[in-house]
């Protein structure tokens, strides 16, 4: 080796250090060599798609993704000992979503690029390629198919670009070979089924997206200070950052209230919710098993199939059988009436206990001829009766008597003086303001000028006979 390729070599492998970070080049540590990943940029909204038709059966077939990132192409090269003066670098490109022919194309191209700076340094200008003309190169566009094919089989490329590029193992859209020509030694597609590849590609384009989004900064609008994306999170659907501490108090809150349904982003009217590994990312251990209980429970409860076992020390959520009104607690073995959580009574209506009786009264009115039906055969017509004609009572007693004060007994005055005595306990006690008597001198309490009653013992009388009762104000 001269003096003088051993300097260009040198120059040129610290000069690539210097412009490309630690994932884009590594030098070999053995011999005059080293690696390059080659990062593409994308244009905005590129996607990539699976035809329903694939040959493999997959469970992404017929989906459509849209992607920022593709995994880079690799350049490993080694130099001889008579570059640049007289051999080129020799080297292998590998990529994961190029077919061989494609990276065949971009082989030959380099040998093309070698050829024009013969007798200089030209792995920056391979680089550069590779990083900033690979897709008009082989005219890749978005929408892109990708397909399995067999690797030996090689197409002709067309003079025009198609609107959908396909990226298959068969050919390259876009590389200047023949049918007959073999595929390029040096280019090396390391992927091994179509499905491999997808999550590939999929894993990796998350993977740069959080790598980006943790680079950058972002203004969070509850503390309003400026922080580096790893200090901060973002909602999925809205992509509203935030920065993890005040979520994580926004987020203690909710939990605490028993709020699990409403982890909503902060930013006023947007419905996006909180994912599950989100909020166990930042709160507690203790305080996310809390959110996942209730979370469970809220999910449990707004299916119409399910119900909890009725027992205070089980509470286990307990499946519906379609058509029957029995539930068998799989921990407790109890069998309850789904309708009342009693025990089981079989074709017998449901009991109702006398606090439910107005609900059920006023659920009954308010019902179509259907629901009445279904209320009839679940507690019984005679139930119901009973409890209209009990709701109706209730209603006559309240507007045309008054409680004893001392037991609660309705008392009904049909006309005499404003002192009462109760027929229950046999209370006395003043019709106007339902205070109590003394059993000595009830009569004191209407001529007391201190009462508020006093001289009201017996209610006015206006000219046309009507009594005019006398009221307290309050």
């Amino acid at each position: 080796m001269s003096s003088e390729d051993r300097e260009a070599q040198e120059d040129e492998l610290l000069a690539l250090a210097s412009i490309y970070d630690g994932d884009e080049f590594r030098k070999a540590e053995s011999v005059q060599g080293g690696e390059t990943r080659i990062y593409l940029d994308l244009p905005q909204n590129f996607k990539i798609f699976v035809n329903g038709n694939s040959n493999e059966c997959l469970q992404n077939s017929g989906f459509e993704y849209t992607i920022c990132f593709l995994p880079p192409l690799v350049l490993n090269f080694e130099l001889p000992p008579d570059y640049p003066s007289t051999s080129p670098p020799s080297f292998t490109l590998s990529g994961k979503w190029l077919s061989p022919t494609q990276l065949s194309a971009l082989c030959k191209h380099l040998d093309n690029l070698w050829e024009e700076h013969h007798g200089s340094v030209v792995l920056f200008a391979w680089m550069q390629f590779l990083k900033e003309e690979t897709l008009t190169y082989l005219n890749i566009v978005s929408p892109f198919e990708l397909k399995m094919g067999s690797q030996k089989k090689v197409q002709r490329r067309t003079t025009q670009a198609s609107p959908t590029t396909e990226l298959d193992f068969e050919g390259a859209a876009g590389s200047d070979v023949d049918e007959e020509e073999v595929v390029d030694k040096r280019a090396v597609q390391d992927v091994e089924s179509l499905s491999s590849l997808i999550q590939e590609i999929l894993d990796f384009d998350q993977a740069q997206q959080i790598k980006c989004f943790n680079s950058k900064l972002f203004l969070c609008n509850i503390c309003f200070c400026e922080k580096l994306g790893s200090e901060c999170m973002y909602f999925m659907e809205c992509r509203h950052v935030y920065c993890k501490a005040c979520l994580k108090d926004y987020f203690e809150i909710q939990i605490r209230d028993g709020q699990v349904q409403c982890l909503n982003c902060p930013e006023p009217k947007c419905p996006s919710v909180a994912t599950p590994g989100q909020v166990k990312e930042l709160v507690e251990a203790e305080l996310f098993a809390r959110y996942d209980r209730l979370l469970l429970q809220s999910t449990l409860d707004l299916m119409a199939d399910v119900v909890y076992c009725p027992r205070p020390c089980c509470q286990l959520p307990v499946m519906q059988e379609p058509g029957c009104t029995m539930g068998i607690c799989s921990s407790c073995n109890f069998a309850f009436c789904t309708l009342c959580r009693l025990t089981y009574h079989g074709v017998s209506p449901c009991k109702v206990t006398a606090e439910k009786l107005m609900d059920l009264r006023n659920e009954y009115l308010q019902a179509d001829e259907a629901s009445k039906r279904f209320l009839e055969q679940r507690y019984g017509k005679r139930v119901i009766q009973k409890a209209l004609e009990e709701m109706e009572s209730k209603e006559w007693l309240e507007k045309n008597s008054k409680s004893c004060p001392c037991c609660g007994t309705p008392i009904e005055k049909l006309d005499g003086c404003n002192k009462m005595t109760c027929t229950g306990c046999m209370q006395y006690f003043c019709w106007i303001c339902m205070g109590s008597l003394s059993r000595a001198n009830p009569y004191k309490h209407f001529n007391d000028p201190a009462s508020p009653c006093f001289n009201r013992l017996f209610p006015a009388m206006d000219v046309n006979g009507d009594f005019l009762e006398d009221e307290i104000e309050d």
